[in-house]
């Protein structure tokens, strides 16, 4: 861990102004702005940021006796209030849906904000099927195999909903907290300074001041002094910046392709799908038993083509994609229309990276290519050896494709004196094993607790020793997490190319690990599943 010079530090009412504008880092005295006002209005706890992550932590901080009477805000560019009058059909959903672990749903549970998640549109799954295309080894996650071993309850791996349903939820809650001016919507942040000592009044120069810039009003810039100022504000964090904390890693040169896709269990028997989803494909070489008040997760790794794709189930017969794979393959699906766009999803659930490989260089305005040779392949390949078939992919959802570049980074401290990162601007990680929403739901948690240890210790929630709780409870946490996604993501890249000596051996010792942990080593998938959720 980085050494931090606000160790030195017990509180901030025993060090005089001038020593505290010494022990302020050049980077961040270098960010100072002549904009500041002269009389910012005073708060306990400022949060820049409105996604999942500042919600819940200000839904946290609401819902607590304990600090329900901080002074909050929360500064987000975006207008709120759209976000609180989301509404989609029964059969339309987000492409951007996140895998929630238990730990995650239960966090939300405790704040009161989960009730106000539309359930209908949430779905838990249980089961998960992983299976390497280079290999054809496979394991399969099933929390009801495993906690009947043990005479445990069941359990689910993980709950899939859409991020605009938790985001309204969020702010539901917070509204009937009665938080809503704690809101501040439509708003930029134009700079961060650092306070001022007013031998008169109170000496903030030790305090964050925060400018802002209403985009619904003509007013003018106002400014807020945060004892405690936190970073939700993604991987580009000005919040960071702000604190001269430095962010390392790199990024994946791959894109993660999403999409809402409408699936079935078995082999297709009928046209049940709407015209304009493309047509049946005959895949009774597939045939399996549908599965009855279940849902399973299937993921494949094709090394080959940049990365795994990962089918999650949603409810009434829908699901979300995510596809790693590299920019000029994410740009070619996206240009394929939809019959295109389909073959190619089931392609990769089925046929062999050569294959897969090969359709990939068929002309992309060809309306028909991908399907006819989808059909001729598909009966020349056996079924996936796995205990439990992919589903048949049966359309996608119109304008749900779309693509994101991945990357990894992560901040070398968490805390800087009245300083707190959570959520991206902490931590950004592949998609891999679907935990960038769950460590920031879990940064937001842990320090919801620290800010009121110290409200009950009559602690400066701002002050280096208060955050430290927070940094010794997320820094490794995060960092283990990040990490080992990356090293499972690079175990997966060696031999990408297909060929070679390398690409063998690389195979085969995957294959030999996925075949101790599904069958070899008893209790080490609960004891994974367990860690994950």
């Amino acid at each position: 861990m980085p050494t931090r010079l606000p160790r030195l530090r017990v509180s901030s009412s025993f060090v005089c102004a001038q020593c505290r504008k010494s022990l302020t880092s050049s980077k961040r005295r270098r960010l100072l702005s002549t904009t500041a006002s002269a009389t910012p209005e005073i708060y306990d706890v400022v949060a820049v940021g409105g996604g999942p992550a500042g919600l819940a932590l200000l839904a946290a901080l609401k819902s607590s006796p304990v600090t329900s009477h901080l002074k909050t805000a929360l500064i987000e560019l975006q207008d709120l209030s759209k976000h609180r009058q989301w509404a989609s059909s029964s059969d339309q959903y987000s492409n951007r849906a996140s895998s929630l672990t238990s730990s995650s749903v239960s966090f939300l549970e405790s704040t009161g904000s989960w009730t106000h998640v539309e359930q209908s549109r949430v779905q838990a799954y249980d089961e998960m099927q992983v299976w390497d295309a280079a290999n054809g080894a496979s394991i399969q996650f099933d929390w009801a195999s495993e906690t009947k071993q043990y005479n445990a309850p069941p359990q689910t791996i993980a709950t899939m909903c859409e991020n605009a349903n938790l985001t309204r939820g969020l702010l539901e809650r917070i509204v009937e907290l009665g938080a809503e001016s704690s809101l501040l919507a439509n708003t930029s942040v134009s700079s961060i300074t650092n306070g001022e000592d007013d031998p008169e009044g109170l000496n903030l120069s030790s305090w964050p001041v925060v400018n802002l810039e209403s985009k619904s009003s003509s007013s003018h810039t106002t400014s807020v002094a945060a004892r405690l100022l936190i970073g939700a504000d993604g991987f580009n964090s000005p919040v960071r910046a702000f604190a001269g904390i430095n962010s390392s890693g790199w990024d994946y040169n791959r894109h993660g392709v999403v999409a809402t896709l409408s699936v079935q269990d078995g082999p297709s028997t009928s046209s049940s799908h709407s015209p304009d989803e493309t047509s049946d494909f005959d895949f009774d070489l597939f045939a399996s038993e549908p599965l009855p008040n279940r849902a399973t997760a299937f993921q494949r790794f094709l090394p080959q083509l940049g990365g795994p794709i990962a089918i999650l189930p949603l409810p009434n017969g829908h699901a979300s994609m995510v596809w790693s794979t590299t920019p000029a393959y994410a740009t070619y699906l996206k240009s394929l229309p939809a019959s295109g766009q389909l073959a190619m999803i089931n392609a990769a659930l089925r046929l062999s990276q050569t294959d897969l490989k090969y359709l990939f260089t068929l002309p992309s305005d060809s309306p028909d290519a991908h399907e006819s040779e989808l059909r001729w392949r598909l009966a020349h390949t056996d079924a996936p050896g796995i205990a439990r078939q992919p589903p048949i992919v049966t359309g996608v959802q119109e304008n749900s494709m779309a693509s994101f570049p991945l990357r990894f980074r992560h901040a070398t401290s968490l805390v800087n004196p009245r300083i707190a990162l959570i959520g991206d601007a902490a931590h950004t990680v592949h998609p891999l094993a679907g935990q960038g929403l769950n460590l920031g739901l879990a940064d937001a948690q842990s320090l919801a607790t620290c800010i009121a240890y110290g409200v009950e210790h009559g602690m400066d929630i701002g002050d280096a020793m208060a955050l430290e709780r927070f940094s010794s409870d997320r820094f490794g946490k995060g960092l283990l997490m990040a990490g080992g996604v990356d090293a499972l993501n690079s175990l997966y890249q060696i031999g990408a190319s297909g060929d070679g000596m390398l690409a063998s051996v690389a195979g085969r010792a995957r294959g030999v690990g996925m075949k101790v942990i599904n069958d070899l080593v008893p209790g080490l998938k609960g004891l994974i599943m367990k860690q994950a959720s």
